[in-house]
C-alpha cells in the first residue's frame, strides 16, 4: 500500500512549513508498505511513515546557546596539567 502527501497543495501547513519540507524532503511525500498480509493494516503502517517523514523534515534544530566553563571548572583543569607537568618533569634525566 502506498501512501502520498502531496505538500505544496495542503492546506494544514503553512508556506513557511511547506517551503521547510521541500527544502528537506520533496514536494511530494510516498511510504510504502508491504509488511502485512491485512490491506487495511498496511495503509495504517504507509501512513504512520508518511506522519513520520513529515514530522522529520518539520523539526527545527535548535541553535547552540555558547558558554564558558565555570571559574572552579577551569581551575580544576589547570591543577591537573600542573600536577601532569610536574609527572613529566620528574621522569627527566636530572642532566
Amino acid at each position: 500500500m502506498e501512501a502520498v502527501f502531496d505538500v505544496e497543495s495542503s492546506s494544514a501547513l503553512t508556506e513557511t512549513q511547506k517551503k521547510r519540507v521541500v527544502g528537506k524532503a520533496s514536494p511530494v511525500l510516498r511510504a510504502i508498505a508491504q509488511d502485512e498480509r491485512s490491506q487495511l493494516r498496511n495503509k495504517e503502517l504507509a501512513l504512520e511513515r508518511l506522519v513520520e517523514q513529515l514530522r522529520a523534515a518539520l523539526y527545527v534544530e535548535r541553535k547552540r546557546k555558547p558558554t564558558k566553563p565555570s571559574k572552579a571548572a577551569v581551575e580544576r583543569r589547570l591543577e591537573a596539567k600542573k600536577r601532569r607537568a610536574d609527572t613529566k618533569k620528574l621522569r627527566r634525566s636530572p642532566w
